[in-house]
């Protein structure tokens, strides 16, 4: 196989395979590591100026025979003039729906993507699906197609007999995907069962949550493996988000490979990754549904947005589904085969050489 190259115009700094083993890092960033390193790929950042073995900062290169342009079609001319010999490849990670921002984005690029023979990689079929509506919303060429490549994990991830604390929930994401809400719900769990606990992570890359919350442990940013651990030890990772619907959801994968399980919605990719009723609750309420709800009463129910949502039964599937868990009917959950490393390498393989 020609010279695969990987080529981030997004990231906030440069990084490497020795970032992911050292501190915090985002999943989009891990899985462009995990993935390129299992290719043996070339890893180009829009900020990088110093070369660290394989990871190389921005340089023209004719003898490229395969570029995949991470998250950013805008990125397509530098693209372009950099390894004018490539073929050319864009992977989404982000949710692109007709109309939106990110849409946009994409249908500025529109001739490009078209001249260059696009092909577009997303992460599940949820995600290809909302793009394909995309595509036929900006009148794309039918030459510009996509496909479905999954995300990885660690193919060392599995269960391993870790005594599991069955007071302790974790929330290990990004702020922004429905980490008030979470607290709402464990504040309102927590009046019922008094000895729960939360464990809040973050991959480092948007700051956020507040400084003190009873029975909350706030970690801030973390390693991987130091994530990894606390997973193991819990109930289960609490993530009941229908903000943000993930595209993938490395968290759910990772934990369920780690054996345990997860307390979602029915949200985004949740439900294709999962694939276990037990862990997905329905989509109950929207965001604007419940912040609605916060905007129309009076300044005391505002400060006590968990006693509300819960007087209007909004955490019942919670407490009820954290309750069986802890009574002995608690998921039993292993790595997915779907996504070991090996065979997402494979599907890459076959992806740039078809």
């Amino acid at each position: 196989m020609s010279s695969i190259l990987f080529f981030d115009p997004l990231c906030a700094r440069p990084y490497d395979t020795d970032t992911l083993r050292r501190q915090a890092m985002g999943g989009t960033e891990a899985t462009v590591v995990r993935v390129a390193d299992a290719l043996g790929a070339l890893v180009v950042q829009h900020n990088r100026t110093v070369a660290s073995g394989r990871y190389l900062p921005p340089a023209r290169d004719p003898a490229v025979g395969c570029v995949i342009v991470n998250r950013d079609s805008r990125a397509l001319p530098a693209v372009r003039e950099l390894y004018p010999n490539a073929r050319v490849f864009l992977w989404l990670h982000d949710r692109v729906r007709p109309g939106s921002r990110r849409a946009r984005w994409l249908a500025s690029t529109a001739g490009l993507l078209s001249d260059l023979d696009v092909r577009i990689v997303c992460v599940s079929d949820t995600q290809r699906e909302a793009l394909e509506a995309t595509l036929r919303w900006m009148k794309a060429d039918e030459r510009v197609t996509a496909c479905t490549i999954y995300n990885p994990i660690d193919e060392r991830l599995r269960p391993d007999g870790t005594p599991v604390d069955e007071s302790k929930l974790v929330f290990l994401s990004s702020p922004n995907k429905g980490l008030k809400f979470t607290l709402d719900a464990f504040r309102a769990l927590r009046r019922r069962m008094p000895d729960l606990r939360l464990v809040v992570g973050n991959p480092g890359y948007k700051e956020g949550g507040p400084g003190r919350v009873e029975g909350v442990e706030f970690l801030g940013p973390q390693p991987q493996s130091r994530m990894h651990a606390e997973v193991r030890t819990a109930l289960c990772t609490f993530f009941p988000n229908f903000v943000i619907p993930e595209t993938f959801g490395l968290v759910f994968a990772e934990s369920n490979a780690l054996g345990t399980p997860v307390l979602t919605h029915d949200c985004g990719a949740a439900r294709e990754v999962i694939a276990d009723d037990r862990q997905i609750l329905p989509v109950t309420v929207g965001k604007r549904v419940y912040e609605g709800l916060l905007g129309a009463c009076s300044p005391r129910w505002r400060a006590a947005p968990a006693r509300l949502a819960g007087g209007l039964g909004l955490f019942d599937d919670y407490l009820e589904r954290i309750r069986a868990w802890r009574s002995g009917q608690r998921p039993v959950t292993g790595p997915d085969p779907r996504f070991r490393l090996s065979a997402v390498a494979q599907r890459w393989r076959q992806v740039l050489t078809r």
